[in-house]
């Protein structure tokens, strides 16, 4: 059973806290059996959580002993760290334990030189201290969370939802990740990334109007759409479609669209044995060189390869 220690310091976000603990722990592979075991570990017995004081059963011992440790954000400021803790998680990262933050706990992970010359995200609101006191460190606060293989960052509050289903995901496929989505009451994936919740200015009196127009773009996601098609559908002019999709969904229509098409082809290259050019057909690309391209392009790598990686675990489920 993959092993998980939730690292609890003093000033612990209860949320930060409580989500892997329970995310992981709703885990359940296709027989029914928990995919994961958690434990909380501390350096000290107690915990000063703010609102409470928590009794931690396990010590740093357990990080050794972890698959994945995961660091959730801290009130405190970094330099009062305990070093037993960083020297803990850089001796947890040498020996190949994958190790995640949420939200400001990318502050820990930094302070342990862990990210140095890596690609990471925290909280918006606490991005800029994060890159001002790490340079070393490229901070993208525009980002839900980061996957750098075995060093992991998400931004702040439900972020880490979105990074533990993600690396379910990755260590069990999309079936049992889905499973467990469901239980978190939680879509698998969001579109979209911090953008779409720094408020720059005051939001549109209409509100959220887009919902109808998102839904019709799903469905039609294999028709050759136009910002202008999208546009005369909605009713405005694309130059207001155009600002009203970055102001609630931090991303453009056609961009969007795109990523519609690529999640469409994720679905069937992880539950179907379809060719990559019947499926590239399916989800709406103009031609498989085209949907091998944008699928590279969002996710990273090939659909073959992505299919090696997911397939076989979902099918199973």
């Amino acid at each position: 059973m993959h092993n998980v220690a939730v690292l609890a310091l003093d000033g612990a976000v209860p949320f930060d806290l409580s989500t892997p603990v329970d995310v992981f722990g709703w885990a359940r592979l296709p027989d029914g059996r928990g995919a994961y075991r958690v434990r909380v570990c501390a350096p000290a017995e107690e915990v000063d959580c703010g609102v409470f004081t928590l009794r931690a059963h396990w010590g740093l011992e357990a990080l050794a002993e972890a698959d994945t440790i995961i660091v959730p954000g801290s009130t405190d400021p970094p330099e009062n760290i305990p070093v037993a803790v960083l020297d803990a998680l850089r001796r947890a990262a040498a020996d190949g334990t994958r190790i995640a933050s949420i939200c400001v706990g990318a502050f820990v992970l930094a302070e342990s030189g862990l990210l140095d010359g890596l690609r990471a995200t925290t909280h918006w609101a606490a991005a800029a201290a994060l890159s001002a006191a790490y340079p070393a460190v490229e901070v993208d606060p525009d980002v839900l969370y980061v996957d750098n293989g075995k060093v992991l960052t998400s931004a702040g509050a439900a972020a880490g939802l979105d990074l533990c289903l993600h690396m379910i995901r990755r260590d069990h496929g999309s079936a049992v990740a889905a499973d467990t989505a469901r239980t978190s009451v939680m879509p698998l994936e969001r579109d979209g990334g911090q953008a779409q919740f720094i408020v720059h200015e005051p939001p549109s009196p209409d509100g959220a109007t887009l919902e109808p127009l998102l839904r019709w773009l799903e469905e039609n996601a294999r028709r050759e759409l136009t910002v202008e098609d999208i546009a005369s559908h909605a009713g405005l002019s694309p130059r207001t479609l155009n600002r009203r999709f970055r102001e609630q969904t931090g991303t453009t229509p056609v961009q969007w669209l795109y990523r519609s098409r690529v999640r469409k082809a994720q679905y069937l290259l992880e539950t179907t044995d379809h060719t990559v050019e019947r499926i590239a057909a399916q989800a709406g690309f103009g031609s498989p060189t085209a949907f091998r391209e944008r699928f590279r392009a969002v996710l990273g790598t090939s659909p073959q390869a992505y299919r090696r990686a997911f397939r076989s675990d979902a099918r199973t489920g």
